[in-house]
């Protein structure tokens, strides 16, 4: 759960103007896989606006440099997702618990961003 946390502190460092979204994957995927984890690849963060869920994507692995280029304002979601064993995840037959596929344990924080041009706000935080 530690470094599932901070995973997600680290990506959320990463969201700021002119960023790009991969640029917070690969802070997330960077620190988790340097402490013996795996991220989630079936499941990501994303834009939010008029819908929950929208654009961008914001997975939790990717290359540093690439993905949509983060502009002032925008608002998205980081949700780290973290597996002890291999990053595969099924779901369950509910539609909509998701379960690891090797059955090890999994952590996932989340909060939602504010993107400003020098530190993102975090508009989740109590």
């Amino acid at each position: 759960m530690e470094v599932t946390e901070e995973s997600l502190y680290l990506g959320i460092d990463q969201a700021v103007n002119g960023n790009r979204v991969h640029d917070i994957s690969y802070a997330v995927q960077s620190f988790v896989e340097e402490n013996g984890f795996s991220v989630v690849r079936d499941l990501c963060g994303h834009g939010v606006g008029k819908h929950l869920h929208e654009d961008p994507a914001v997975p939790n692995f990717g290359k540093k440099g690439t993905g949509a280029k983060l502009r002032k304002n925008m608002t998205i979601a980081i949700e780290p997702m973290i597996n002890i064993g291999k990053y595969n995840v099924i779901q369950a037959d509910d539609g909509w618990t998701i379960l690891t596929e090797d059955g090890s344990p999994s952590a996932h924080f989340e909060h939602s961003i504010l993107i400003t041009d020098n530190k993102p706000e975090i508009l989740t935080k109590i």
